[in-house]
């Protein structure tokens, strides 16, 4: 497997993963990620510039072999943020997206994907890295732990119906 950094031209392999990943998290909290018709087909542009943008850390894990060269089966897509200005911290690397398909899940792949955003991010001097996971995703939130992150906080939702 190789991870790489993604390219504009990695996009269009991208947004089928950007769709079952939408997709997940909506059957998972519908209010909570309530998506608009085509969220993939949204998240094009925004993913084209994150490629070339020198704020963003866009990672693809390429699959070598023969049968199928160069096909793409993970993604990471990370931003450095700006805090806002009460805080000593100034800057913050956010992982908005993580997938890899499901046949090559277990193998290392999503903590690859992982290890070389927090690398890249520190890389670029940022010392603090978050993400949001949703409640019914254990094996995320297993994986980034042991990747080094921590509960920091706990996002509660309530629907108010006027």
């Amino acid at each position: 497997m190789q991870i790489r950094p993604a390219t504009p031209t990695d996009v269009p392999a991208v947004l089928p993963m950007v769709t079952q990943i939408c997709a997940l998290h909506e059957s998972w909290d519908a209010a909570k990620y309530g998506f608009l018709p085509n969220p993939a087909q949204r998240y094009d542009r925004w993913l084209r510039a994150q490629a070339t943008s020198d704020r963003s850390i866009f990672l693809v894990a390429e699959r070598e072999s023969s049968d199928a060269p160069g096909k793409l089966v993970g993604f990471i897509i990370a931003t450095i943020e700006t805090e806002i200005p009460i805080y000593r911290l100034k800057d913050y690397g956010f992982i908005h997206d993580l997938w890899v398909e499901p046949d090559y899940r277990r193998l290392g792949v999503g903590r690859q994907l992982v290890e070389q955003t927090l690398q890249a991010l520190a890389h670029q001097g940022i010392q603090q890295v978050r993400l949001d996971t949703a409640h019914a995703n254990e094996a995320a939130r297993r994986l980034f732990q042991s990747c080094g992150f921590r509960i920091s906080t706990i996002e509660l939702l309530a629907e108010i119906n006027p």
